[in-house]
């Protein structure tokens, strides 16, 4: 493997948390990429408004039918204190539903996705012809594999949430953990794609993450917050496979960035 590019902290975090902002730049100036996400953009569409139709009629529902009312003015805070805690638990239940279920279901386009990146960037163009017997296979192999990787992260959430019964501490030690697991799941799963086509697996992914702590911190916490803001999020699947892509091809030294001119270098390039 090429030497890493030595860089501070600092840089390093930068790099990762704004490569998902710049795959825009990237899928911009290369359309034949777009076809690839048309798709997935409408499976996320109905993923993220089935989730959030389905949350907030539920607790609308419930703060409406199950809450008790009255004149006084301490019902009326009561109530719409509710509605807020609806919302927030909705928003978390989006997140999660969105982050799980619209992987999952477009998880064979997104392994399309970042092939085709890898292309864009490296200019190393697969010759293989494309065969749809060969996509169904594949396909078939990549939602089988995020199923399992979803199956974990999801067991794992579940078995740390009794950690909010401890009185005092509990809650801080879930947050920390709930959160820690959730940005090694981000980089897990958008890394992932452009690794398993490598044959580097689970073991490989840890260390490569591992070994580029502040870049992937920086690439997770950018991703976050991406789904962080309103309908931006419903593009944060295939920001994030492009931008994952991008990082592995930087790492590998395939292409660099030219910090004076804005533009990305491939490996041919950068010695001239």
């Amino acid at each position: 493997m090429p030497e890493l590019i030595k860089r501070n902290f600092v840089d390093n975090f930068s790099r990762g948390f704004f490569a998902p902002f710049r795959s825009l730049r990237i899928l911009r100036h290369n359309p034949r990429l777009l076809q690839y996400i048309v798709i997935p953009f409408l499976i996320n569409l109905v993923v993220f408004s089935g989730a959030v139709y389905l949350g907030l009629d539920f607790f609308g529902n419930t703060v409406v039918e199950y809450i008790p009312q009255g004149e006084a003015w301490y019902w009326s805070v009561l109530y719409w204190f509710l509605w807020v805690v609806a919302v927030l638990l909705t928003a978390v239940l989006v997140f999660f539903t969105f982050t799980v279920v619209g992987n999952l279901l477009a998880s064979p386009f997104n392994d399309l996705l970042s092939e085709r990146t890898e292309e864009v960037l490296s200019g190393k163009i697969n010759d293989e012809s494309f065969s749809f017997g060969r996509f169904l296979r594949d396909a078939w192999q990549t939602i089988l594999l995020e199923a399992r990787k979803m199956w974990v992260f999801v067991v794992i959430m579940v078995l740390i949430l009794p950690l909010n019964l401890l009185p005092g501490i509990g809650n801080s030690i879930y947050t920390v953990m709930a959160v820690s697991l959730t940005l090694f799941f981000l980089c897990f799963e958008y890394l992932g794609f452009v690794m398993v086509r490598k044959r580097q697996f689970f073991r490989e992914q840890k260390n490569y993450i591992m070994a580029r702590k502040f870049l992937m911190l920086g690439f997770a916490c950018g991703v976050m917050a991406i789904l962080a803001i309103p309908f931006f999020q419903l593009l944060c699947i295939p920001l994030a496979v492009v931008g994952a892509t991008r990082i592995w091809c930087e790492e590998e030294g395939l292409v660099s960035f030219d910090r004076e001119t804005g533009e990305m270098l491939r490996s041919g390039q950068l010695d001239s």
